[in-house]
């Protein structure tokens, strides 16, 4: 088996919890009254857009909530995106302690929007962590298209069978696995340290 040099890993539901999904949509659309069917609409045709980085949050917003006067305020709302999203302390821990050994070029693929994504990066030190990140946001190109984990591999300058994956979601593991990475479904911490020790990381 060829060493592993590189380890690739996402951001929502890996090391946090996820930034904008379905379950942090619907608990801002109960605290703040949202009508559910408008807004999932008015979001699903703007969110590709959204996590390419080809509209800011402020432009979002107006598209999927302040296109009518609300009884809350733009910062408000933000405030509450930007609380939703917490650590999974023990996954961060593993993986400073991965970056920390010298031994992996660390960087993420990641789906998320420019804001969001840069709050995250501050607020949960993950500078500290890895050396580039590859995110949808600041690439044009979302997972699972192909494109964005061969970018990664030029980027990197790394051989896809010397790189693994960690994604918390089977279809975003495809094609990574397809274009020759070894890959790893997070299922918790502690799984993800056995499993990746079945390749040599450690």
């Amino acid at each position: 088996m060829p060493e592993i040099k590189a380890l690739f890993w996402d951001v929502g539901g890996v090391l946090l919890s996820n930034a904008w999904d379905h379950t942090q949509r619907q608990q801002a659309i109960e605290k703040f009254g949202l009508e559910r069917e408008e807004f999932s609409e008015r979001h699903d045709l703007v969110f590709s857009s959204f996590e390419r980085g080809k509209i800011s949050l402020d432009e979002y917003l107006d598209r999927t909530v302040f296109y009518r006067v609300r009884p809350f305020t733009r910062d408000e709302f933000k405030n509450y995106m930007y609380s939703l999203s917490t650590p999974d302390e023990s996954a961060i821990a593993f993986a400073k302690e991965l970056a920390d050994s010298g031994k992996y070029l660390m960087a993420t693929i990641n789906n998320e929007s420019r804001e969001l994504n840069a709050y995250r990066i501050k607020t949960f030190g993950l500078c500290s962590i890895f050396r580039v990140f590859v995110s949808s946001c600041y690439v044009g190109l979302r997972k699972p298209e192909e494109g964005i984990y061969r970018l990664t591999l030029d980027i990197t300058q790394q051989a896809a069978e010397q790189c693994c994956f960690i994604d918390d979601r089977a279809l975003n593991l495809e094609v990574a696995k397809r274009l020759g990475m070894h890959t790893v479904e997070m299922h918790g911490a502690e799984q993800l340290r056995s499993e990746l020790k079945k390749i040599g990381v450690q």
